[in-house]
């Protein structure tokens, strides 16, 4: 057990966090029109790591959560796709920052569902998550991360972007 989590719980939420901070630097990289291949290639592998490993817990029925990693693949194939057979081409430059921003915000829509599931004084605000301080932070979570992919989709489209 590590931190109260079995190892591979603790693995999971690992690459979900890892997936989720080299996603946060990628999209800031985008509205900076700067292409970080290194984290780029991090962030996409976490985060589809995180979205496989999350089917490979106990099954309890059709969740929402498996749901939002099918998702998650989907969206990810695309962006994945759109960045190493189409190298960014055309339209598939704005296509490669859509699917990714949607698959960044997909992590990071699961892990506000976590806090709240998991941290005592988030659950005590909000035990069934039907309550006020749930459903605002998603919304926020969500308004940010729309800003996020147009602002992205516009910086990122310049064909002379940097590389760092």
């Amino acid at each position: 057990m590590i931190f109260g989590m079995t190892t591979f719980t603790f693995v999971h939420v690992l690459l979900s966090l890892v997936g989720i901070g080299s996603g946060l630097i990628v999209a800031l990289g985008m509205l900076a029109a700067k292409r970080f291949d290194g984290l780029t290639e991090v962030f996409l592998a976490t985060t589809v790591l995180t979205s496989v490993t999350g089917f490979l817990f106990p099954y309890h029925g059709s969740l929402p959560s498996y749901a939002v990693g099918v998702l998650s693949l989907i969206v990810l194939a695309i962006a994945i796709f759109a960045r190493y057979s189409r190298h960014l081409a055309g339209g598939w430059r704005r296509t490669y920052v859509i699917t990714s921003v949607i698959a960044l915000y997909l992590n990071v829509f699961v892990f506000v569902i976590q806090l709240f599931e998991k941290v005592p004084g988030l659950k005590a605000m909000a035990p069934t998550q039907s309550e006020p301080p749930f459903k605002p932070t998603q919304l926020v979570v969500l308004v940010l991360f729309l800003a996020l992919g147009v602002f992205a989709s516009i910086r990122f489209r310049n064909e002379q972007f940097r590389i760092a």
